[in-house]
């Protein structure tokens, strides 16, 4: 059975079309992303602002990864730009994107992208503007453990995140350990 194949029918919600939301709305043209996606109404910090809703997808730069070799391609997740200062943060157990703090009415939508993606389809310069900035942005694979541990990671990245630290600390105490015992 193909990965496609295998994806929960909770994702799979026949998004074949922009739909209708009180909630959000979709800005053309307003960045220098071309479009972006912003708040209908104000949001308080763990509102839910929308529903993630897609269809099984294979991985590209419209997609989001919601579990290890699982991606889905929503018309209105296509319109959510990165910020390493985001604005929401997507839960891929809870199906939902979650105001991060409080939004007003016409604040885009943001989230931080390797919070999903262990591995980007297709990598980017950081345009964000933030004084934190993360400047390139690759997938968690990409980034050191403790810059990750500032944002909310999704399970589906947290796990090879830590097999990759567990790994590195593994190669480290043995190197370490055979350089100690050359040292006289």
């Amino acid at each position: 059975m193909s990965d496609l194949q295998s994806v929960p029918r909770r994702f799979q919600n026949g998004c074949s079309q922009i739909p209708r939301s009180d909630q959000v709305r979709i800005v053309e043209g307003s960045t220098l992303y071309g479009a972006r996606l912003v708040a209908n109404r104000s949001f308080q910090c763990g509102d839910l602002i929308l529903p993630l809703m897609g269809k099984p997808a294979a991985p590209s730069y419209r997609t989001i990864q919601v579990g290890a070799s699982t991606h889905i391609e929503g018309p209105l997740l296509a319109y959510m730009n990165h910020s390493c200062r985001p604005s929401a943060i997507v839960l891929t157990r809870d199906l939902a994107v979650r105001a991060r703090k409080a939004l007003e009415c016409g604040e885009e939508v943001t989230f931080f992208y390797p919070s999903t993606e262990w591995k980007m389809v297709r990598p980017f310069h950081c345009l964000c503007g933030a004084p934190d900035c993360i400047k390139y942005v690759a997938g968690a694979e990409k980034l050191p453990v403790d810059l990750l541990a500032r944002y909310h990671v999704n399970p589906h990245v947290r796990k090879p995140a830590a097999e990759a630290l567990a790994h590195a600390t593994v190669r480290w105490s043995t190197n370490h350990n055979e350089l100690a015992h050359r040292t006289p």
